[in-house]
């Protein structure tokens, strides 16, 4: 597997060549929603904003907090964004990552060839002294197209039987995955069977990806490796997508439950779990 991940100095050079890249700013807030206000102030130039909660998730229900957007939405906004099929595209946040990793996930679902995201994000582009851009960004209309299902994704049923049997990963912090607090969705605790390791821990102090070899070794401590079968949750859907990724960079092919752990505890039906088992 190619790495999903681009380095400012990649990227840059991406920039100068013909198709550059389409980028999307994908910066979001679990509370205060879409960063609107803070694209417009300071985006990497030609970037357009991509709405999490509009463009990249359906609406909550069922499927949890952040269920997986209907296609014509999804292409509908990845047209308005620019979004080319023969283009590369090039995602990036201001959070190490973890919201820009659905439009990632996304985008490889519906079989774009080449999408990456920016490791270290907006802030390492500043660091290493990029230019920014004010206002908003309409670029000429894409022809973005494709049908989802490159990507593995579990049900909860399947998530169910791959705790029993194989890998599932709860990647929320630890805290939350014991159920000791619960801060968004109503019960604590997490799916019986799932091993704990938070997405926050793949990336190092400066919100960039740790190197492949110690993010193999990490998730090997809890039981991912390279042919097993693995699963990621999270809360709903959206950092667990993050984790992906960094199992992708670690060289290791992992399926996503959407509904996660929001869509769990939607049907008051399904067992939970609490402790460290």
């Amino acid at each position: 597997m190619s790495s999903p991940l681009i380095s400012v100095a990649q990227l840059r050079a991406a920039l100068a060549q013909d198709p550059a890249p389409a980028l999307l700013d994908v910066r979001f807030d679990v509370l205060a929603g879409a960063l609107r206000a803070d694209y417009e102030r300071a985006h990497i130039p030609g970037a357009a904003f991509v709405d999490l909660d509009a463009d990249l998730a359906g609406e909550p229900g069922a499927g949890g907090r952040h269920p997986l957007p209907e296609p014509a939405v999804f292409i509908a906004a990845m047209r308005r964004s620019g979004v080319r099929r023969a283009q590369p595209v090039v995602v990036y946040d201001d959070a190490g990552g973890v919201m820009a990793a659905r439009a990632w996930w996304l985008l490889r679902h519906y079989g774009q060839r080449s999408v990456t995201l920016l490791d270290g994000g907006l802030s390492a582009w500043v660091a290493d002294a990029g230019e920014l851009q004010a206002g908003s960004v309409a670029p000429e209309p894409g022809d973005f197209e494709g049908v989802p299902g490159s990507m593995p994704v579990l049900d909860a049923d399947a998530a169910a039987d791959l705790a029993r049997r194989a890998v599932l990963l709860d990647v929320r912090q630890p805290e939350r995955y014991r159920g000791e607090i619960e801060p968004l969705d109503p019960v604590a605790g997490h799916i019986p069977g799932a091993r704990n390791r938070s997405t926050r821990d793949n990336l190092d102090a400066a919100g960039r990806f740790l190197d492949p070899g110690a993010l193999r070794e990490a998730f090997g401590r809890v039981g991912a490796v390279d042919g097993s079968d693995v699963g990621v949750y999270c809360g709903s859907g959206v950092t667990a997508a993050h984790a992906v990724l960094a199992l992708e960079v670690a060289g290791i092919r992992a399926a996503l439950y959407p509904g996660s752990w929001s869509g769990w505890v939607a049907d008051p039906s399904r067992p939970v779990a609490t402790g460290e088992g």
